[in-house]
């Protein structure tokens, strides 16, 4: 992060000497001129119960985020989750991938998100706009093992509908997971 931070800078003074490159001849996005200040803002504003980590911290775009939460279905188990900024943020919004095998009406077993402000054309008016910030998503992700938790319009259907059909055989099968797949 300080490796950005620092060719904003550079550029700043470049710009201000009348170049408009930075020092490595290429220009600052300004997807990267946002990320500098909403990664700041994220990890000040992140649950205690999710974790940010940057593999690369020159590399702002491209996150992890860890997910333990601590009550609901799924307490006990941890689960990962990539984010991918597209280089049209913020008129565009992050893609999400669940890392972890999950039974969740809202996550697909191969890591599809439904998340209403991850839409870009959202029949609720709750999808992704400019004014969102990667915080939202990380606060949306964490509500996704809490009060976000939507039976009635799942992506996975099949989980679902077993909640439906037998909400303690649902536990048991999501229990069955965290132990197989999200074991802190």
């Amino acid at each position: 992060m300080i490796t950005l931070a620092k060719k904003l800078k550079q550029q700043h003074a470049q710009q201000a000497g009348g170049a408009s490159d930075d020092s490595c001849g290429r220009r600052v996005s300004i997807r990267d001129k946002l990320l500098v200040k909403e990664v700041q803002e994220m990890e000040l504003n992140t649950p205690k119960s999710c974790k940010v980590h940057f593999e690369d911290p020159n590399k702002l775009n491209q996150f992890s985020l860890t997910i333990t939460p601590d009550d609901g279905f799924y307490a006990g188990g941890k689960y990962k989750f990539s984010i991918d900024v597209p280089e049209e943020y913020n008129m565009v919004p992050p893609t999400v991938r669940c890392n972890t095998r999950i039974w969740h009406p809202n996550i697909t077993e191969d890591g599809e998100v439904c998340l209403s402000l991850l839409r870009t054309n959202s029949i609720d008016s709750m999808g992704w706009a400019p004014t969102r910030h990667l915080k939202d998503v990380i606060w949306g992700l964490n509500s996704l093992f809490s009060d976000l938790l939507n039976f009635d319009d799942p992506l996975n259907v099949e989980a679902a509908e077993h909640y439906e059909r037998d909400k303690e055989s649902f536990k048991h099968k999501v229990r069955d997971y965290i132990q197989r797949y999200a074991k802190r």
